[in-house]
């Protein structure tokens, strides 16, 4: 007999049915779901930089913070002993690679020839090559000589004993106390005085005495310096030059 509820033409089209049809009515299971994969690929330059940076700051703080040997607001330790440098003393620094010019090897040869050109002397109106002032030396190390200059002689006095402007500047300059001293080149005591007037002049287009040079450099002469001094602006001048004040100038108004 049939059950309730069926219908005899619906068993009647099942049973009609090949077995490859029934298959296809048979609803197959879905597939197996695989776990998930993690993409195995670094990441982006990009993204790693904005990692890193802000945990590379973070450490950097907690190292001035925390650091029981660093002062947070003084200087490095490598640094520590800058801190009791005259400011005479820092301006030097400014001239570790001195530069080199005509000027520094004439000086250089007034300092140290006390004999120079009695006959012979070059044109001295004209630029000259520092072999000119290289005392013989075959290939002198011009470098090492303005350094050394600067260090022995940093103000170089040209003067002429018998002139009251060489006298008013030489003693003005003096009252300071400088250190190093002042080096004095009396000119007409020499016998290549014209030649080194002649080469002052070119140099610093100055043809009177006193041409007082401070490394390298001409300030002025007697006028320009007491003008300097009374201005207050040469002790400035000096210091500036790495040059240290001993005495005590109360400036004249």
């Amino acid at each position: 007999m049939l059950s309730s509820g069926t219908s005899p033409h619906h068993n009647t089209r099942l049973r009609g049915r090949s077995p490859a049809a029934k298959d296809r009515v048979r609803i197959s299971p879905p597939p197996p779901t695989s776990p998930l994969k993690m993409d195995a690929r670094p990441l982006p330059l990009l993204r790693r930089r904005r990692v890193l940076f802000p945990l590379f700051a973070l450490a950097l703080l907690c190292f001035f913070l925390f650091s029981p040997t660093h002062d947070l607001f003084g200087l490095p330790p490598a640094l520590q002993g800058l801190r009791h440098i005259s400011p005479a003393s820092i301006s030097a620094l400014r001239f570790m690679r001195p530069r080199v010019d005509e000027m520094h090897g004439l000086l250089f040869y007034a300092v140290h020839q006390k004999e120079g050109f009695a006959h012979d002397a070059p044109d001295p109106t004209h630029p000259l090559n520092l072999s000119v002032y290289a005392d013989g030396d075959p290939s002198p190390d011009w470098a090492s000589r303005v350094k050394h200059l600067n260090s022995e002689a940093p103000l170089i006095v040209f003067s002429k004993t018998y002139c009251p402007f060489s006298q008013r500047a030489k003693e003005l300059i003096l009252r300071y106390d400088l250190v190093p001293p002042p080096k004095i080149i009396e000119v007409d005591l020499r016998d290549d005085g014209d030649f080194i007037k002649a080469v002052l002049t070119r140099l610093t287009g100055r043809n009177t005495f006193p041409n007082v040079i401070l490394r390298g450099k001409s300030i002025g002469g007697s006028d320009d310096i007491a003008a300097m001094h009374k201005d207050g602006r040469l002790r400035q001048v000096f210091e500036k030059a790495g040059l240290q004040v001993l005495a005590d100038i109360i400036d004249e108004a």
